[in-house]
């Protein structure tokens, strides 16, 4: 007799479970592809161990997300009638089964949009208004993937929309307003402080970068999140007048050690400066054996694309000196990328606020733009880091209002100066001689 659960042995979540058709969507081209697509783009050139994909990722999105809507709608977190209405006929379990499926869905192919090497490319080598979201909306909704969806009885658009959100959906020209159901099933794969993609990608990063010290306790978490209605308090600081995900006050410890873990991995793995510079010089890599055209965005071209292809041309490149990026593939594949000239100094800032981009163009006009490389992202986490909490008396709150962690969370903030490593020692000298001048004749 055929199996109809099927069991997938994972390192982060035990089993994960899935249906034979379930099964057909995983075996299917856009998610068989991501086995190609590193998660953490070079960084195992820094972190030996993280040569996991975003196959697996992506199963782990998918258990989660079922945890979670399982916890959210049992019969004790929907005693209260305005909770248990948001749910479509919340009374047939049928629908709800259906909508559970929608959900596994979209958290199973939330990342089939990705590009070789994950993040490192996607800004660089795509169109404007083009990102892995709307590439992931396209492939849903594609004739390749139609055949799957009609054998689970399930319309692509539910998925695709619950798969990338609100904005995004909006972005791709789904013009149709989220209800607050699809919003919370959607928020469940994508939120900002509870969304199971951050929470798998967390712990499975931390586990393949051997980040020991990235711990908190998603069971806790997901056994304490309850959809929440909006504070009555109008000074909460709250921007939705919608109920949405939140955390019940008993939860409140395991979700700020979350919080400091996605801060833990950013400093520590995300933002490494080795890591940042190598996708830097895959960026440049890709560009120039492309002569600068973007990745296709069409389904059959997309799916065309993974890591391996990058990777053939640059050990071809790396081996001939007159092959395009040669320079390139050399710096990646012989480590010789580029080196930290100069980062974030909090009394250079109180200085000048600019001082990592004016010290970035005083060395281009030293040593030549193509010797120096700059890293510069501006992080604002004001509305992410704050979030519902139920109170033991059944009232709603903030939880930056409770939380002694959350307000001094510090902001992620990478700024570093990178330069080549024949000019390395030269440069350092440069800059010990002329870094105060130029950070007070940039303030003027």
């Amino acid at each position: 007799m055929a199996k109809v659960q099927h069991e997938i042995k994972d390192a982060i979540h035990e089993f994960i479970r899935v249906d034979s058709f379930e099964r057909e969507v995983v075996d299917s081209e856009p998610l068989q592809r991501l086995r190609h697509i590193n998660q953490l783009s070079l960084s195992n050139l820094v972190y030996p161990g993280a040569t996991h994909r975003r196959f697996e990722h992506s199963l782990g999105v998918m258990e989660l997300a079922s945890r979670v809507y399982d916890s959210i709608i049992t019969e004790d977190k929907l005693s209260d009638k305005k909770i248990r209405d948001l749910l479509p006929d919340a009374a047939n379990p049928t629908r709800r089964h259906q909508w559970r499926s929608i959900l596994r869905m979209a958290a199973l192919c939330h990342d089939i949009g990705h590009l070789p090497f994950s993040h490192a490319l996607e800004k660089k080598l795509l169109p404007k208004k083009w990102d892995h979201e709307r590439l992931t909306y396209a492939l849903i909704m594609s004739k390749e993937m139609e055949q799957y969806w009609n054998e689970l009885k399930l319309l692509p658009k539910d998925i695709a929309r619950i798969a990338v959100g609100p904005s995004k959906a909006a972005a791709c020209g789904d013009e149709k307003p989220f209800s607050t159901w699809e919003a919370i099933l959607s928020e469940i794969i994508k939120g900002d402080a509870f969304g199971v993609d951050r929470m798998d990608y967390l712990l499975r990063d931390a586990h393949h970068t051997g980040m020991h010290s990235v711990q908190f306790d998603h069971y806790r978490i997901i056994d304490t999140l309850r959809i929440v209605l909006p504070p009555e308090d109008k000074m909460a600081g709250l921007d939705s007048s919608e109920p949405a995900l939140g955390i019940e006050l008993g939860g409140l410890s395991a979700a700020e050690a979350l919080l400091l873990s996605r801060y833990f991995m950013y400093t520590q793995v995300y933002l490494h400066p080795v890591c940042t510079i190598y996708n830097i010089h895959l960026g440049d890599f890709v560009s120039e054996i492309r002569d600068g055209e973007n990745f296709p965005t069409d389904v059959k071209g997309h799916l065309l694309l993974t890591d391996n292809e990058i990777i053939v041309e640059m050990l071809k490149a790396s081996k001939d000196s007159s092959a395009k990026g040669h320079l390139h593939a050399d710096r990646i594949l012989n480590r010789k990328h580029f080196k930290v000239l100069y980062s974030w100094d909090p009394e250079d800032s109180r200085q000048n606020p600019d001082a990592t981009k004016v010290l970035f163009d005083a060395a281009v006009s030293q040593y030549g733009k193509e010797f120096v490389r700059l890293d510069f992202k501006k992080k604002n986490r004001a509305k992410s880091e704050d979030f519902r909490i139920l109170k033991q008396d059944g009232t709603v709150g903030m939880a930056g209002s409770w939380s002694k962690i959350l307000p001094i969370l510090p902001n992620v903030q990478p700024e570093n100066v990178f330069i080549s490593r024949d000019k390395f020692d030269a440069a350092q000298d440069w800059l010990r001689k002329n870094k105060s001048s130029i950070i007070k004749l940039g303030s003027k």
